[in-house]
C-alpha cells in the first residue's frame, strides 16, 4: 500500500511512499493489543510496598514475663502481631506485577495498531520534523495542524525537537527504539518521519 507524504506543518505533498502491507495493512487483534497493553501497564508498576512481619520488627529478643504464675496470659515477644508496635500478621511485601509477552506476540500486537491507526486517520507521514533552534514557539506554530496531542516518531535523535517539545505537556518524542504500545494508543495524532518508516518496517516485519 501507498500512503502521503505531508510537511511539517501539515499540508500535503505530491510524494508517496510504499509501505509493507504486513506491517500498515494487518487486520486489527483487539484481544492481543489489549492483552500486550496490559501487560506493558503491570511491568511499569514497582511493587515495592513493604510491611514488616513479628520477626523483621526491632526488639522482642526477651520473653515479657515468664510462663507461669503471674495471672497474665502467655507471652514470648512484645513484637507479636497482637501487641501495640509488634509486627503485621499478613505484611505486604515486594511484589512483580510483570506479565510474560514473547516477541512475536508483542510484534503483532504492534502491528495491529500501526494497521489500526492508518484506517482511523490518525497517522501521518512528514518528510521530516526538524528545527533550526529549540524553540517550542516554532514547534508550537509547525504542529497547528496536527490538533493538541501528538506524538512526534523520529529516525534519529534531534536535540532540538526534543528540547522544545519537552514544555508541552500534549507532545511527546520518540525514536523508533522507544516506541511503547502506551504511548500509540494514548495520544490522538500520531506523526512519524518519512525514514522512520522503514526502520519501523525493519522492526516488525
Amino acid at each position: 500500500m501507498e500512503l502521503d507524504v505531508h510537511t511539517m506543518t501539515g499540508q500535503s505533498t505530491e510524494e508517496r511512499i510504499e509501505v509493507a502491507d504486513a506491517v500498515f495493512a494487518k487486520e486489527y487483534n483487539q484481544a492481543l493489543v489489549h492483552q500486550v497493553v496490559t501487560a506493558y501497564q503491570a511491568g511499569t508498576r514497582s511493587g515495592t510496598r513493604a510491611q514488616k512481619n513479628r520477626a523483621a520488627v526491632r526488639g522482642g529478643g526477651r520473653k515479657p514475663w515468664r510462663q507461669k504464675g503471674t495471672g497474665r496470659a502467655r507471652a514470648g515477644t512484645i513484637r507479636s502481631p497482637i501487641w501495640r508496635g509488634g509486627g503485621k500478621t499478613f505484611p505486604a511485601c515486594n511484589t512483580s506485577f510483570s506479565q510474560k509477552v514473547n516477541k512475536k506476540m508483542y510484534r503483532g500486537a504492534m502491528r495491529s495498531i500501526f494497521a489500526e491507526l492508518m484506517r482511523l486517520q490518525r497517522l501521518t507521514v512528514v518528510d521530516s520534523i526538524a528545527l533550526d533552534a529549540p524553540r517550542t514557539h516554532d514547534l508550537v506554530a509547525k504542529l497547528a495542524g496536527h490538533g493538541a496531542d501528538v506524538l512526534l516518531v523520529l529516525a534519529t535523535d534531534n536535540l532540538n525537537v526534543f528540547l522544545a517539545a519537552r514544555n508541552l505537556s500534549y507532545v511527546e518524542v520518540l525514536q523508533v527504539s522507544e516506541i511503547d504500545p502506551i504511548s500509540l494508543v494514548g495520544h490522538q495524532r500520531v506523526v512519524v518521519e518519512k525514514a522512520a518508516i522503514s526502520k519501523i518496517e525493519e522492526w516488525l516485519q
